[in-house]
């Protein structure tokens, strides 16, 4: 599709320094996540928002924790929403650069959260830079969340009022600008085994809670393989992956008790209650409870997966939108990685597609994480002209 006159203008307001100045910006303001350190990167974001004139209003999540909405007035139809988060994951090791420096390099600009997410924040404000002055039949509203990165308590606080009203909701993450019309979710789940401590000599006088773990554990692979025979066209199958385990107080005591954490990656339509109640039905049949052994499950965490269909007007216009703005020749794709955005399709009822600056495979949560400079522009106006074509 040709740019009208009219989307030109708006795409030659895009201010590449701009882009630059508010993702170094960004970067600079720690966010670790955990333990919760998102204020500085809501100062730094709230400070360019209002540095360009635009809507800003913060929301306490928990304390020193705060949503973030930045909105371009528009009409009163339902609006487009640019979704991001403010947290990063923590800085690790490894890093041959600054990763609090905002380094610009070869065209690059270097530091933690540079591609997951801060790129995507930036070139949502510039987008809503260039579209100002431009009437629009609704309004154009950039939320940024806290705490993704972990159990979803910012999502979760903003899509707790029911008269959010969206057209499309486009999240910013990184995606190497392609777009994506569907993501697994994901869930955690925590299994403690309780059982009952003696001396080491004499085994069987207690109940060792390792060894009803070390079951479960077990079951837990099975049902990773069975979902191997059910995959997503776009996403592949669900998986099951034990990421930790921790029980006992020393090797002369049998343990009284053992938790393991696994996380659940989920399929569209899935419901995170119902991976709860198969896997308490499948450990129910483990009969622990002849060994002495009870045990507790719980979900501390559930991100729901979405898919929204290829023909959808916010799929045809976003994509249609990505390629006039100069992004690669990539089809729509499914995304194994698990967003906020499924909060918005799955209880906000609005349709959602991935499309960011950035890489989640080749930058994300690694040392010397980096965005390209000509990304972030490509980015913001793909943004910009998706709101033009659908408001």
């Amino acid at each position: 599709m040709s740019l009208t006159p009219a989307e030109q203008k708006v795409l030659d307001r895009i201010d590449e320094d701009l882009l630059v100045r508010i993702a170094q910006d960004l970067v600079r303001a720690p966010g670790q996540n955990p333990p919760g350190e998102e204020a500085a990167t809501v100062a730094a974001l709230t400070a360019a928002g209002r540095d360009l004139g635009l809507d800003v209003r913060t929301s306490p999540v928990e304390p020193g924790r705060d949503n973030v909405s930045i909105t371009l007035a528009g009409g009163n139809d339902p609006g487009l929403l640019l979704l991001g988060h403010t947290d990063v994951v923590p800085v690790g090791d490894g890093w041959t650069v600054d990763p609090y420096g905002g380094l610009l390099r070869d065209g690059r600009i270097y530091g933690r959260g540079a591609s997951d997410m801060k790129g995507g924040l930036a070139a949502a404000l510039g987008a809503l830079a260039a579209l100002r002055d431009t009437e629009l039949s609704g309004p154009v509203e950039l939320v940024a969340v806290v705490d993704e990165e972990e159990t979803g308590k910012g999502i979760r606080a903003y899509i707790a009022d029911p008269n959010r009203r969206y057209a499309g909701c486009i999240t910013a993450e990184p995606t190497d600008l392609q777009t994506i019309i569907a993501a697994r979710g994901d869930s955690y789940l925590q299994v403690s085994v309780h059982g009952r401590a003696s001396h080491a000599g004499n085994p069987d006088g207690g109940a060792n809670a390792i060894y009803g773990a070390a079951a479960v554990v077990a079951e837990i692979e099975r049902l990773h393989k069975e979902l191997a025979a059910a995959p997503h066209p776009l996403l592949g199958p669900a998986t099951w992956s034990v990421g930790q385990i921790n029980g006992g107080t020393g090797g002369s005591i049998v343990p009284a008790d053992c938790v393991i954490v696994a996380d659940r990656r989920l399929l569209p339509g899935e419901s995170p209650a119902e991976v709860l109640a198969d896997l308490g039905r499948r450990v129910a049949a483990l009969h622990l409870e002849d060994r002495g052994l009870t045990v507790e499950l719980a979900m501390p965490m559930e991100m729901p997966a979405f898919e929204t269909p290829e023909d959808a007007d916010l799929v045809r216009i976003t994509e249609a939108a990505r390629f006039d703005a100069g992004g690669p020749p990539l089809p729509l794709a499914g995304w194994t990685a698990a967003c906020d955005g499924g909060y918005i399709a799955r209880d906000l009822g609005v349709p959602v597609v991935v499309l960011g600056p950035g890489s989640v495979t080749t930058q994300a949560h690694r040392a010397d994480e980096s965005v390209a400079v000509a990304e972030l522009v490509t980015a913001a106006r793909a943004y910009a002209l998706t709101a033009l074509r659908l408001l």
